[in-house]
């Protein structure tokens, strides 16, 4: 059983509810985990609280020196981790690799945190006065983490927020805990102070627990749409900071001047790697003018090219999906596409595989409309559309008009159209010839209309901005020549 982690140790809480934890490439229960009552946030927050009266006024050069070992240890223990991720989500151990190796990059943005956290000055702001601002931590802080990336996202949020003072306490997704639970121990490990860095697990009541909470200053989130607004609202009602990244509906546009092979490589690898489960996988390629049927042809015949399998498998490309009410609400899309006059041109569900894991065979749909539910809702699995329009224009009215504007790409051998798309586009991340744009660690992560709410992105910079806040001193001394209290210092100057 998987138990909570409070002040540096292993806590069954007090509740007796506990949720299945299932390995997806079996079908099989692997364990349960414990789903914390509000007692037992009440419990992280008292242990948080108590931390933070003293980490936050650690060195600045203290607390890098346990990111750095914290670092070294990560990057240690990677395959521990892309194991545990595995067994939990069911991406292919390759795949949870790259998850950890994307989330070890926040880890080392964080360890310059006494460069992060300088401040300004202002000499002689008036006759002798000087005015400086620094930054200073919010207090207890908490993260709440979606089950696609059980150990990147996690760090997204908790590098930053210690390394800035904070005390942290982690609410990750009850399908794939584990992963959470070897982060905390290789946290203490490294020397992090007990009830820095708290992992509480549950479901809706340990969210509102937290969101609720008098002594929680803030809220990073990262999920679905409706969850990310509820968030948002929840948590800013009661006086919380909040940054709530939710739902995607990611478009690649392929002009007609594109290089196809390069164009159908990016398509299979952004569709279907982590069998779609990603906010920011490529699910509708709007194909540009001539270039939709050799696009499409190219694309379907890569299909039989990728290989699906447990996430043990060395040879497998792609995995099962999380869980098998997933599996089967991402499998019922492809009806919905039928009725929605498309063309499925590869239906995953024509796929068997042996066992009774969560399995899902790539699907391939052309001809979508716009607007249709195939194309407005966010599917999250292995099913990639494909939009047909006639011009540049129409392709980026596509995005633009859309509910999400997460992340987009464009396919082109033109530098004019590649930067006027840049300048068009209304989407927070954007790629050129490249499908996933994930922003490197020292930028920040984030999108725009119903993909965000709040106003600071993940990571990066903005990440050291949510997890501080600004203080400005304006102060004058007395001269020393005129001053009646000897200083020490000689009148004649």
């Amino acid at each position: 059983m998987i138990t909570h982690w409070i002040s540096g140790a292993r806590t069954a809480g007090r509740s007796d509810r506990r949720a299945p934890v299932y390995n997806p490439a079996t079908g099989e229960l692997a364990t349960e985990v414990v789903l914390a009552t509000p007692d037992d946030v009440n419990d992280a927050v008292a242990s948080a609280l108590d931390a933070f009266a003293t980490w936050r006024s650690t060195s600045l050069s203290r607390r890098a020196e346990i990111l750095f070992r914290t670092r070294e240890l990560l990057d240690a223990r990677r395959q521990d981790l892309a194991e545990a991720i595995s067994a939990e989500h069911g991406k292919v151990v390759s795949d949870a690799l790259g998850e950890v190796a994307r989330g070890i990059e926040n880890v080392e943005f964080a360890c310059g945190i006494p460069h992060l956290l300088k401040g300004g000055f202002s000499e002689q702001a008036a006759g002798g006065v000087d005015v400086f601002s620094i930054r200073q931590p919010l207090g207890v802080v908490a993260g709440i983490t979606p089950f696609n990336f059980p150990a990147m996202v996690p760090m997204w949020m908790f590098a930053n927020a210690i390394a800035c003072g904070n005390a942290f306490i982690l609410k990750p997704s009850e399908k794939d805990p584990s992963a959470s639970m070897l982060i905390a121990e290789i946290l203490t490990e490294a020397g992090l102070p007990p009830g820095v860095f708290n992992v509480v697990h549950g479901d809706k009541v340990a969210v509102d627990a937290l969101l609720t909470h008098p002594d929680i200053a803030a809220i990073s989130f990262v999920g679905s749409t409706p969850i990310a607004r509820y968030i948002s609202e929840t948590g800013t009602a009661n006086g919380k900071r909040v940054q709530a990244l939710g739902g995607a509906k990611n478009h690649m546009i392929v002009l007609p001047d594109a290089e196809i092979d390069g164009a159908a490589d990016a398509a299979i690898s952004a569709a279907y790697g982590s069998a779609g489960e990603r906010c920011m996988a490529i699910s509708v390629v709007v194909a540009v003018g001539a270039v939709a049927d050799p696009l499409v042809d190219a694309i379907e015949a890569r299909l039989d090219k990728v290989k699906i399998g447990p996430g043990t498998d060395p040879d497998a490309e792609m995995g099962p999906l999380v869980t098998r009410e997933h599996r089967d609400k991402v499998a019922s899309y492809l009806d919905v596409a039928a009725d929605e006059g498309a063309t499925v041109r590869r239906d995953g569900r024509d796929q068997h595989f042996e066992g009774d894991g969560f399995f899902l065979g790539l699907s391939l749909v052309d001809h979508v409309k716009p607007w249709s539910r195939l194309h407005n809702e966010e599917i999250f699995g292995p099913v990639l559309s494909v939009i047909r329009v006639d011009t540049y224009d129409e392709a980026v009215d596509l995005i633009n008009r859309h509910e999400f504007g997460n992340g987009c790409a464009l396919y082109t051998r033109d530098g004019g159209a590649a930067r006027r798309f840049t300048f068009d586009v209304q989407c927070g991340m954007v790629g050129i010839n490249v499908p996933i744009p994930v922003p490197v660690s020292y930028y920040s992560f984030g999108g725009w209309k119903s993909s965000m709410f709040g106003d600071t992105h993940m990571y990066g910079p903005d990440g050291i901005h949510f997890f501080t806040r600004t203080k400005v001193v304006t102060e004058r001394w007395p001269d020393p020549a005129t001053s009646s209290i000897d200083l020490g210092f000689p009148q004649n100057r």
